[in-house]
């Protein structure tokens, strides 16, 4: 059920970005779904998925670290840092696996797949958050 969830969500959330989002929201969404689509694309089969370190999700996840942190380096808000910060906890989950070897497959697979769905939350807000502010700006001040 969680990978179906997980992409529903990618697909509604990318797209509001997309269609409200500004220059940054669109940027973080493009890599949120070029992310998804690289992992789905190097995962190990399932019959193996999670044993060992996925050196090709790391190398993935290595790249959406550096997008999130260029991204955040330009930016004058400060929810692209957040994301960024996110991204480094995804890839120490991958450290903690090449530390303890022992660490169930289970375990490993939820410490990359938990924060995923906090990156799209944060991206969701930005988007509304980025509509309230063209709201603002083209209203009409009180009197």
């Amino acid at each position: 059920m969680a990978p179906y969830l997980f992409r529903f969500l990618l697909i509604a959330i990318t797209l509001y970005a997309f269609l409200r989002g500004g220059r940054e929201e669109r940027a973080v969404a493009l890599l949120c779904v070029i992310g998804a689509a690289a992992t789905h694309a190097v995962i190990s089969p399932l019959h193996d998925r999670f044993e060992e370190v996925e050196s090709a999700v790391l190398l993935v996840d290595l790249a959406l670290l550096a997008g999130f942190v260029a991204i955040a380096l330009r930016s004058e808000r400060f929810w692209p840092l957040w994301m960024a910060g996110i991204q480094l906890t995804t890839v120490m989950g991958h450290a903690m696996k090449q530390i303890e070897s022992d660490l169930l497959p289970r375990a490993y697979a939820a410490s990359l797949g938990f924060w995923a769905y906090w990156t799209l939350a944060i991206l969701a807000v930005a988007v509304w958050r980025t509509q309230r502010r063209r709201l603002q700006a083209d209203s009409p001040p009180l009197h």
